[in-house]
């Protein structure tokens, strides 16, 4: 797999990472099946890999899967909240960054975080303290790169200036295009490496979903208004396009809605995240597709002409972790 690297930091990845916070939901693979997972991902070329302190015990089995490649991959983890439970709101204080770290650190399995992320932006501490604590950690040895993820420009800034950020992790596909507004042409000029998670629109970018089909009950997309029936069906625009060049490109939609993100900006690099093996080697794929100038060029027109609708999250989401 190709490589990539973050911004102006020098830490190199794959150019696709993996999502890992999935294998942590209901109707998730089985332990052992989950760690046969990722275990496959390394072996194809996947050095990148994103958990997070409120995945539950998501970091345990990141760390468990990746103990044989510790010297070989990039592990991402992430604070900021209290006691690790996103319901229970932000928590980004230097006591508990710092108590955060030493709790990932024993669950990965590792003597240093490689990527540590502040989860979401706390208004209640000022990003200057969040920057020094973490740069202080950098100074024990206990985190190599410092990130942020969905932050606004001006706290992207302001971190920046007291620590250089390596990554900013952010929501960003065909579906989700606001990114390109502000916050891209502000990495761009920092030096600052992007990591997208949901590339693939939370798989509504794969073909599968649509309109008509009954999502699980226990599928998380339900909390999503984006997700409803209605505004399925609504978005149903953007679908009929990727699947349209991908039937051009002889390829899935799903490897032209990542290898879109790839051929944005040389520091992007997409997060998808499957628990399946053959949606892995799908998306692995991707890092072979080469979208045209002139393909490019199309696609970014449709794409204008598509007005996406629906919020991402519920208004009691957006107003607990700062999402919208």
């Amino acid at each position: 797999m190709n490589k990539k690297k973050l911004g102006n930091s020098g830490l190199e990845v794959s150019a696709l990472g993996f999502g890992a916070m999935g294998l942590s939901f209901p109707n998730a693979p089985t332990k052992e099946e989950s760690i046969k997972l990722i275990r496959s991902a390394v072996e194809r070329g996947i050095t990148f890999f994103d958990t997070a302190q409120g995945y539950g015990e998501n970091e345990l089995l990141v760390g468990e899967a990746l103990e044989p490649f510790k010297n070989e991959v990039v592990i991402a983890t992430k604070f900021g909240f209290k006691d690790g439970n996103v319901r229970l709101g932000l928590d980004s204080r230097p006591e508990n960054i710092i108590a955060t770290a030493e709790a990932s650190l024993k669950r990965l399995g590792t003597d240093v975080i490689d990527l540590f992320y502040q989860h979401r932006f706390d208004p209640n501490v000022p990003i200057e303290d969040v920057a020094g604590t973490v740069k202080d950690l950098i100074e024990q040895g206990k985190v190599k790169h410092f990130g942020l993820s969905e932050a606004p420009v001006e706290i992207i800034r302001k971190a920046h200036a007291v620590l250089p950020i390596t990554a900013l992790q952010s929501e960003y596909s065909m579906f989700y295009r606001e990114p390109e507004n502000d916050i891209i042409p502000t990495l761009e000029e920092l030096g600052i490496g992007f990591v997208s998670f949901s590339p693939l629109g939370k798989g509504f970018l794969t073909g599968t979903i649509n309109g008509s089909i009954e999502l699980d009950k226990d599928d998380i997309r339900n909390y999503s208004p984006r997700f409803s029936k209605e505004n399925r069906k609504a978005n149903q625009a953007l679908v009929d396009l990727v699947v349209s060049i991908a039937t051009d490109k002889n390829a899935t939609p799903a490897q032209i809605a990542l290898g879109w993100l790839l051929a944005q900006k040389p520091f992007i690099v997409p997060i998808p995240g499957t628990s399946k093996l053959h949606r892995l080697q799908e998306n692995i794929g991707a890092d072979s597709i080469t979208l045209t100038t002139d393909e490019l060029e199309k696609i970014n027109l449709t794409l204008t002409t598509i007005k996406i609708v629906g919020e991402r999250y519920p208004s009691q989401i957006q107003e607990a972790t700062g999402r919208k």
